[in-house]
């Protein structure tokens, strides 16, 4: 079962890699296109991500709040660059940026602040999905990156083969990245960098035996 489970997280990490820089590139190009500028990262830090609404009181503390997390990555970022003793522009903060960064772009409060621009990636988004359907996406393959990278079971439960998690996750993934492009899968396993399914396959072999 850890052997298989190892296979199964190694045939996953491409297409989880290809997922992740896909959808920041293809945000950064959205975004940039909409503010018509591509350095929007560094000079939308006292743009939309200091805007006013980001501010609020808590009505339970009357304490008021700020959501400044997109600011603060990016500043941690740049701050990480010039550690680093690195000129700071937009790619190479976009580099330093983790997927929750990117994540937030499809929370109530960023989409809003960018006119759904974030939805506008997906060339063929189904009926019935939209920003919502989309966060939430994210947020569960965030989870499976993290399984992945831990080590955390995702063939097995209670000692005993369940292979319905990695099929689902599969399906999910493959189909966020064909609504944004529908060539990159076959691509993907043209190139022999999907292997998911054929390690799936094996680990029926091993279960059926």
């Amino acid at each position: 079962m850890y052997y298989a489970n190892a296979r199964l997280a190694r045939a996953f990490q491409p297409l989880i890699s290809f997922f992740e820089v896909v959808l920041r590139n293809q945000l950064h190009y959205a975004i940039a296109k909409h503010f018509g500028d591509v350095q929007w990262l560094i000079n939308q830090k006292n743009g939309f991500m200091s805007a006013p609404s980001l501010t609020h009181i808590v009505k339970k503390t009357g304490k008021t709040r700020t959501n400044d997390f997109l600011k603060k990555e990016v500043e941690k970022s740049e701050k990480t660059l010039l550690g680093k003793r690195r000129n700071v522009t937009a790619g190479r903060v976009i580099a330093e940026l983790n997927l929750g960064f990117w994540n937030s772009l499809y929370e109530t409060h960023h989409y809003a602040l960018l006119q759904g621009v974030p939805c506008t990636i997906f060339r063929g988004l189904p009926t019935g999905y939209g920003r919502k359907e989309i966060n939430a996406i994210i947020q569960d393959i965030r989870i499976m990156r993290n399984r992945v990278s831990h080590n955390e079971p995702l063939c097995f439960d209670n000692r005993q083969f369940d292979l319905t998690y990695v099929k689902q996750m599969y399906v999910l993934i493959s189909d966020f990245l064909t609504w944004i492009n529908p060539n990159i899968i076959p691509t993907m396993a043209q190139e022999a960098l999907d292997n998911v399914q054929a390690e799936i396959t094996k680990t029926e072999g091993i279960i059926n035996s």
